[in-house]
Order: C-alpha cells, then structure tokens, then sequence
C-alpha cells in the first residue's frame, strides 16, 4: 500500500467478502457459441463460450479462461474473462442484437511501472461483434453522470455513495459497511453503450484496484467486478453487484462545467 495511506485504510479483501450479494445472476444464454469481436483498434477477438470457460483467441495469446456471463440488459451481457495468469482480465459488454460490443481490459502493473498513477490501469475499446447488421450508436465517452449522486447497495454490509464530479474523476464514500467513514476521489472513465445503458470504471490511489461496472438506469442495477491485489499481495479477480438509488443530480451553467 502506498506510504500515504492512513495506517486504518482496509485492504481490497477486506471489503470484497460479500459484495456481489445483490448481483444479478449468472446466465447460460450464451452456452455453446462462437463470436468476433473487431474492435476499432483492429484487434480481432475471437471466442468460444462454454460453461464458465471460454476459448480464447485475441492473436497475443491463445487460452482457456474462467468465464462470468450475466444478462444486463435485454440482448446484452457482461463477459469477464479472468486470465490465468492472474495480472489482467478482460471484460466485453455485447449486445447481440445491435451487433454493438465494448471492451475494457484492467492489468495489474508493478508500483514502478505504474509510478504515480493507480497501480491498476484500464484501457477501454469500443467495436463490434462479427455478422448481422449493424444498428444502435457506438459506444463512447460520455458526460452523462456529472453531476450525479447516487447510492448503491451491495449487500446488507455494502453502501456505497458516488458522486461524478467530472469526465475523469469520481467521489465515492462507504455508508454501511467496514469502510464506513472513508472516502477518496479517484480516476474514473465512463463509456455510454445504449439509452439509459453505461459502463463505468475506477482505478484507486491508495489500494491497488479497478473495477468495471454496467449500470442499467431502467432497472436501476449496477453488474460488475474489481480486479486488485490483497493485502497479503494476491491479485483477486471479484464479482460485484448492487441496486442502485439515485440521489440528486447538479447542474452546471455555461461556461462553469467541469473538464
């Protein structure tokens, strides 16, 4: 942990233990199907989806990795790809409807190569999956929650507050929970993929970890995971899950709105 922490901060696996309580349900759906993923830096992703594994072929390695699907949205799923290897994973948001794909890889660096910056960083990819007719926007960077408070509620032990100050940070404190009364503002991205569809993502100052969420804002539920290192200096890869309770919403006049 880095040396600016207060001496009570909790570890990544002090908090994980029970965070996916609220998660939506892991799907089967896509069992036994084959896709491309061509994303627009012209990687070609190429799968093969099994029973919580998934072949994997992104032309820098040929694997088998673990697998978590779940159906967000209608058409649409959260694929998290945990690599053996342990210091990245991948995640893809496909909407097998619009054909519409998103994909956001976190790795785990070392303190020195990450230098200053979260130890965990992201690197977020929009594209398209293989075949069928292409409809719906791309997905982009998007403005959308500035200005948003919002709870979420893991668990009965997990709320959480976020507050979207800006197109590159965000304000988080623990309400319930063993966190409760710590706070930070830290790196965020966020990525809009449909009407009322975004994926979201946040890298830590003082713990190594990241996590990528996909917030559905019709059913008010928040699909994601945290990829970090615990305190004994294992990389864990963790689901999560919340319902999610919009507080209030600040608006900004002309001229005056955050970066």
């Amino acid at each position: 942990m880095a040396g600016n922490t207060p001496k009570d901060w909790k570890n990544y696996d002090d908090f994980a233990a029970g965070i996916a309580t609220n998660r939506l349900p892991q799907t089967s759906a896509l069992n036994g199907t084959s896709h491309g993923i061509r994303l627009d830096d012209n990687r070609l992703i190429m799968i093969e989806i099994g029973d919580g594994s998934i072949d994997w072929n992104d032309g820098r390695r040929t694997v088998k990795a673990r697998l978590d699907v779940v159906e967000v949205a209608p058409d649409t799923y959260f694929l998290d790809i945990d690599f053996a290897d342990g210091l990245e994973a991948e995640t893809l948001v496909l909407n097998t409807a619009t054909r519409r794909a998103l994909s956001v890889r976190s790795i785990v660096r070392s303190k020195e190569e990450a230098a200053g910056e979260p130890q965990v960083k992201q690197i977020y990819m929009p594209g398209r999956l293989d075949g069928g007719t292409l409809s719906g926007s791309q997905p982009a960077p998007s403005r959308d929650l500035i200005g948003l408070r919002a709870h979420y509620t893991y668990s009965p032990n997990h709320v959480y507050e976020h507050t979207y100050l800006s197109s590159e940070r965000y304000a988080w404190q623990n309400l319930v929970g063993v966190q409760r009364g710590h706070g930070d503002v830290d790196m965020a991205t966020t990525y809009k993929f449909a009407e009322n569809q975004y994926v979201f993502g946040f890298r830590e100052f003082k713990i190594p970890v990241a996590s990528t969420f996909f917030y559905n804002f019709d059913d008010l539920r928040s699909t994601g995971k945290f990829l970090g290192v615990t305190g004994q200096g294992a990389v864990e890869n963790n689901k999560a899950g919340a319902f999610i309770r919009k507080v209030s919403m600040t608006y900004y006049l002309p001229g005056e709105e955050p970066v």
